[in-house]
């Protein structure tokens, strides 16, 4: 999934920069405003959103082994956890944009939590839950599935996300 690929490049800016501070580096809040940005918007609003909208709601009523059920609950609860995390980190960089030196450590903290949880969470879509999600849909259904994908993709700009993710990258 495309989206996972671009998501997997902000991880690693933010796994990079989260050494840095770790090492020394003041924080950046401008760079946390685009990881922040990236994370509430792109993935969770874009990526996230498809999935618990579409995907997630088109299977709620099918047969789904107990295993996919709790492996599709699962996901739903690494989504709210990771916007939890997006929305300390806010309150942390806005704590630093007024001068508070001491929320280093938090952010810090954050930015490793979610570097060590979106691999493993994009690794159980990729390898296992899309494969078997989509063998519970019909290919009429896959087919408007995808063309729901699309027209929720043409309400958010990718381009926009692509574009920061390349200038986080640059820093």
């Amino acid at each position: 999934m495309i989206e996972h690929r671009l998501i997997e490049r902000m991880v690693a800016v933010m796994d990079k920069y989260q050494k840095k501070i770790d090492g020394g580096q003041d924080p950046d809040p401008g760079l946390h405003d685009d990881i922040i940005d990236f994370l509430s918007f792109y993935a969770d609003r874009c990526h996230h959103g498809k999935e618990e909208e579409l995907l997630f709601r088109a299977l709620a009523d099918k047969p789904l082994t107990p295993d996919m059920r709790s492996d599709m609950e699962r996901l739903v609860s690494d989504h709210e956890h990771s916007r939890k995390l997006t929305g300390e980190l806010r309150e942390l960089n806005e704590r630093l944009r007024k001068g508070d030196g001491t929320v280093t450590e938090g952010i810090s903290r954050i930015l490793a939590e979610l570097v060590l949880n979106y691999p493993d969470h994009i690794y159980r879509e990729d390898r296992s839950f899309f494969p078997q999600a989509m063998k519970y849909l019909d290919p009429q259904e896959r087919e408007v599935m995808l063309q729901a994908f699309a027209d929720f993709d043409r309400r958010l700009i990718h381009e926009k996300y692509e574009k920061l993710v390349q200038g986080a990258e640059r820093r």
